[in-house]
């Protein structure tokens, strides 16, 4: 069967060869009626756009890439299934960049998008992969570049981030309402943005409910369910043991909730326990984890959209907060100490 090409489309889809063409590279500026009749074309005939030709003309890859931490890390695996999704329909490929915390692999995905292999990059860390002039503008040493997740220090950077403030202040005063005054904290590193806003949700909280800030409490873990391990046996060691655990993300919650349970706790009537991100496997947990959800498809679909809108040399937002929301389920109950 020959293969189709972009004249077929346009014949079976009523339209110009020129329409079918925008289409495929700016949707966003073609009436959605049109983009309709096109994909509806391209769907029924199985088209498939010829990426090297296109790059050749435009001198464009149709590619970006996303350099994440962990790509194995559900919450992360989530985002990049959101990326992919909404770059397909704007018609990217998706290259992933798993640094696994490595600066130098780090800087390695970066060096895709200066040597022509990714148009632009959505980076997940709070810390950029390129060697930069401190006396020139950061935008105008960069290629195009969604700051996501993790901020990172350069306010001038596009960013899609969620309220990290709002999602500890929720879980803590979740925590406050069932009586609980002995709450501990398992963080992530503390040098992260998301690490230093639920932080200081978590202190604001307390401050308002006339409880005090105790450091034996706030333990620093690194996002890692075998630190929300290891810092649970230092905490089940304290002669005044918390009655409740707000671990700054699900994967340490896990963690938290094997040791507790080795150790003879019952959760919650002994100890309450929170996560934070939802991550498929929360509501699964026994008892099912109380965590604050991001909106993690949301995220992804966004810091898209902002790159695509750099991409065509259009301004993104400079920074957009998405909410979170505390999803209570089992795992946390009334203090049964007072």
């Amino acid at each position: 069967m020959a293969r189709m090409g972009i004249k077929q489309i346009a014949a079976l889809a009523g339209v110009s060869i020129a329409t079918v063409s925008r289409t495929l590279r700016n949707p966003e500026i073609v009436s959605e009626q049109t983009r309709n009749k096109v994909q509806k074309a391209i769907d029924e005939s199985g088209y498939k756009p010829n990426k090297l030709g296109a790059s050749l003309r435009t001198h464009r890859s149709g590619n970006v890439v996303a350099i994440i931490p962990d790509v194995t890390d559900p919450f992360n695996s989530g985002i990049i299934c959101a990326i992919e999704q909404q770059a397909q329909k704007l018609g990217y490929s998706v290259l992933l960049g798993d640094t696994q915390n490595d600066k130098e692999r780090a800087k390695q995905y970066a060096e895709m998008a200066e040597y022509g292999q990714a148009d632009g990059i959505i980076l997940f860390s709070h810390e950029l992969p390129f060697n930069l002039d401190p006396n020139k503008n950061v935008l105008e040493q960069l290629p195009p570049l969604i700051n996501a997740s993790e901020a990172t220090e350069h306010q001038e950077l596009p960013k899609v981030l969620v309220d990290n403030y709002s999602g500890a202040c929720q879980a803590t005063q979740h925590l406050i309402d069932l009586g609980h005054k002995r709450i501990a904290i398992i963080t992530g590193p503390l040098q992260t943005n998301s690490t230093q806003e639920r932080l200081r949700g978590y202190k604001d909280t307390l401050f308002s409910a006339g409880i005090a800030y105790d450091e034996q409490l706030v333990c620093e873990g690194d996002y890692h369910l075998e630190s929300g391990m290891n810092e649970t046996e230092k905490l089940l060691l304290l002669k005044d043991r918390p009655t409740a655990i707000f671990c700054f993300c699900d994967d340490m919650a896990i963690g938290a909730s094997k040791v507790l349970k080795e150790n003879g706790y019952n959760i919650p009537a002994d100890v309450s326990l929170v996560g934070f991100n939802d991550i498929r496997y929360a509501t699964y947990m026994t008892p099912a984890l109380t965590t604050v959800r991001q909106p993690v498809a949301e995220l992804g679909r966004i810091a898209m959209l902002q790159l695509h809108q750099l991409l065509n040399k259009a301004p993104a937002d400079n920074e957009t907060v998405l909410p979170v929301e505390l999803i209570v389920r089992q795992s946390t109950g009334p203090n049964k100490t007072n």
